[in-house]
């Protein structure tokens, strides 16, 4: 084990939390650090160990994960990471945020000599808890190919996207993609209601028929719009991510004006 490099990893919620437990059981030193100590309690009974802030951390490990939720939260951790990093570390970024941000924080790491790499995963706690999450990569070839034996501890399917950025672009689409689906999905039973459907048999008929999704599946598991309130802002901020990079473009005007009814409901505008 004392060759195997030493990871740092920074955001303990639904998702990261799993992907954390995965790196400790595939036999890597693990250190984190939180902003609430107490949730760090069963990760270091499992082998982890605690850095008493992110400074420490980042002084100490050669590849350091990132898992919060958004652009600000990235920044003020990697702000802290930069001046505690040494050259030949890599800073990996799981978070869903502007492409164009990433692209801005790779150049300030690789004026410093840290390696950059953006890999948001897709698929959940679930998935992170069984391996088997999604990741998609934005960096070099050489910055990926040192990350992917960490990646693998919690991943099934591992893609290099394109040069640093490109793995965000790819998971802004994918779930603005998502969010749309489940727009089409509400849509669909409302004008089945409005034929006097039934929404129990016509759930079941979609999800059987050429008209089934993923989207459409998560949404007939909901009794209301409203049961989605867990992940209705996050893919409403992921829509928006994309209407960013994209404010003119047709193809994103139309996913977001898909998923806006369906994520306005589920957020209880």
């Amino acid at each position: 084990m004392s060759g195997m490099e030493r990871i740092g990893f920074i955001g303990l919620g639904s998702q990261g939390g799993p992907m954390a437990e995965r790196i400790t059981a595939a036999g890597y030193p693990l250190k984190l650090w939180a902003r609430r100590p107490d949730a760090l309690a069963p990760f270091l009974a499992n082998g982890a160990t605690a850095a008493p802030d992110i400074a420490a951390l980042g002084s100490t490990c050669d590849h350091v994960g990132i898992c919060v939720v958004d652009d600000a939260g990235v920044a003020a951790i990697v702000e802290q990471l930069l001046p505690a990093m040494r050259p030949g570390s890599r800073i990996v970024i799981h978070s869903t945020i502007l492409p164009d941000h990433c692209v801005a924080l790779a150049e300030r790491c690789a004026a410093r000599g840290i390696a950059f790499l953006d890999a948001p995963v897709s698929g959940g706690g679930p998935a992170a808890a069984a391996g088997s999450l999604t990741v998609m990569c934005g960096g070099t070839t050489k910055t990926y190919e040192a990350a992917r034996p960490v990646l693998e501890s919690f991943a099934g399917l591992i893609v290099r996207m394109g040069d640093v950025g490109a793995g965000q672009r790819a998971k802004i689409v994918n779930n603005a993609l998502m969010a749309a689906n489940m727009g089409l999905a509400h849509a669909a039973m409302e004008a089945g209601r409005a034929l006097d459907l039934d929404d129990a048999p016509l759930r079941d008929l979609i999800k059987a028929s050429s008209g089934r999704s993923f989207g459409f599946e998560v949404y007939a598991r909901l009794p209301t719009p409203g049961a989605f309130a867990h992940g209705a802002p996050l893919l409403r901020k992921d829509v928006g991510l994309l209407m960013t990079s994209l404010p003119d473009h047709a193809g994103a005007e139309s996913l977001s004006q898909a998923a806006t009814p369906f994520l306005a409901a589920a957020c209880g505008d």
